[in-house]
């Protein structure tokens, strides 16, 4: 990848951005010089906002079938450079090949269910609802969205919103994270080959300044977020003050239960993908494993032993398992997070500070960690780490298991494994994370079905994707007629 400043997508046309400074973007892997990217603020934002309005009356006014057209035209290019866009995905992000594959197939099966929009977006009718009176309800557009993307899945997760938004007649402004944007120039190298109109789709870049420009601006009549439960939090209260409607999906700190009678290999094996897939950077990551009666010390030994064969390094070479951590910022904030496990009195079993990564050199690199004899007032086991950092605690039951969990104020997803249908079905029951697996170590909902937390992990009331996506994206008219 050539360094160079990376470039906005507004009104059909790569311009650069008003800003004077700017960010190194870098490969976590090596530390070396990607590029920069620019911190655009309010004017960036606001040109990109006023295409966008500028082009939503002839927009909303093109025909559904229509608008899918073009999804399909971008969903056959999305195909067709998908290696491409995991490689780049890779390099600016430190995900394994493997790991960037499978997000950039998540992506496009989200293009791929927004292209049902002639069918998602029928509203209903009835005649003689009273006599000589016909009501139908429609859903229409509103105008202008926009997504402040995070950085841990920078192709997939924008991908959750503007396919949807543009096909329900909307025009959309993308900010992607700052620290990755390359996956996101692509996108929309892809969107404008793909023929949609200038203005329909639109990407800026920037920090804190665009992130509250977009959500002040009076011209966008919604937001979607995904980061931190204290950023989503802050996101939800400024832009509903400014009366836009708001999905902003916040942190996790996911736990997984594993019974006495559960297929203990199949577990460890899902327990350690959930773990450590991706770094352990993902809102979907098993966080904390509660072995319930005399399984934990099987659960404990056998993960000792995959940890040991996890493969940490450049995740463009054949064979890693696990890369590294996005920055060295964050490298630092997981490293403090593992120094305040030991301060504490948990005992670190497997200690990835130390770890010697198949690289060329540089990078920010953790090893799989893993703390045992952790209880759930210890700040490890609490606040969400977004590391690969595992910690194991002990319960008596499954109803023990379920009060732990029902404790935390944050409640993205969870899993059991188990044998027993009873088991299954009172954990899915009980449990008030949203998002709940039986014998999976990552409860990831196909595009189709809603994707979004509880508690503390969801500001709002409407999730990503899913058919809640056109509720979002829309407003519901009903029309009373008598003639």
């Amino acid at each position: 990848m050539a360094v160079k400043r990376i470039q906005d997508y507004v009104g059909g046309e790569w311009i650069d951005s008003l800003a004077g400074e700017t960010l190194d973007v870098l490969n976590p892997a090596t530390g070396e010089t990607l590029g920069q990217v620019p911190l655009g603020g309010e004017a960036d934002v606001s040109r990109a906002v006023d295409a966008a309005h500028k082009a939503y009356p002839e927009w909303r006014r093109v025909p559904v079938i229509d608008r899918a057209r073009y999804l399909f035209n971008f969903k056959f290019l999305l195909e067709k450079h998908a290696d491409e866009l995991a490689r780049i995905l890779t390099i600016e992000h430190g995900k394994t090949i493997d790991e960037s594959v499978g997000s950039v197939r998540r992506g496009i099966e989200c293009v791929e269910v927004a292209c049902g929009a002639p069918t998602l977006m029928m509203g209903r009718a009835l005649e003689d609802v009273a006599a000589g009176i016909d009501t139908s309800e429609i859903r229409q557009p509103m105008g202008v969205f926009a997504c402040i993307a995070p950085f841990n899945f920078p192709a997939m997760v924008p991908l959750w919103f503007y396919p949807f938004a543009v096909a329900c007649g909307n025009t959309f402004v993308c900010k992607p994270s700052e620290q990755v944007p390359y996956c996101q120039e692509l996108l929309f190298k892809l969107i404008h080959d793909a023929g949609f109109p200038p203005g329909v789709l639109n990407m800026v870049n920037g920090g804190k300044d665009a992130v509250n420009a977009i959500l002040d601006n009076p011209l966008i009549k919604g937001v979607s977020f995904v980061g931190s439960s204290p950023v989503a939090e802050y996101v939800y209260r400024r832009a509903a003050e400014s009366g836009k409607r708001v999905q902003a999906l916040g942190g996790a700190k996911n736990f997984l239960v594993v019974m006495p009678d559960a297929d203990m290999d199949a577990a460890l094996d899902a327990v350690t993908g959930s773990a450590y897939g991706c770094a352990g950077e993902r809102c979907l990551a098993g966080t904390v494993v509660l072995t319930v009666g005399d399984c934990h010390q099987k659960i404990r030994d056998g993960l000792v032993e995959r940890l040991a064969k996890i493969r940490v390094g450049d995740g463009t070479r054949d064979g890693i398992m696990m890369g590294p951590v996005i920055s060295a910022a964050h490298k630092a904030r997981v490293l403090d997070y593992i120094q305040k496990g030991i301060d504490e009195g948990a005992e670190l079993v497997v200690d990835g500070r130390d770890v010697k990564p198949e690289s060329d050199g540089g990078g920010f690199f953790i090893g799989p960690t893993l703390f045992d004899g952790v209880t759930p007032e210890m700040v490890v086991a609490s606040e969400e780490i977004f590391g690969p950092v595992l910690c194991l605690m002990n319960v008596a039951s499954l109803d023990q298991a379920l009060a732990t969990m029902k404790a935390h104020p944050l409640g993205n997803a969870s899993s059991i494994f188990t044998t027993s249908g009873r088991h299954a079905r009172t954990f899915a029951y009980e449990v008030e994370a949203s998002m709940t697996a039986v014998n999976l170590g990552v409860a990831a909902p196909m595009s189709f079905f809603s994707f979004g937390g509880a508690k503390g992990s969801f500001m709002g009331d409407l999730k990503a994707h899913g058919r809640e996506i056109f509720d979002f994206y829309t407003d519901r008219k009903v029309v009373i007629s008598r003639w």
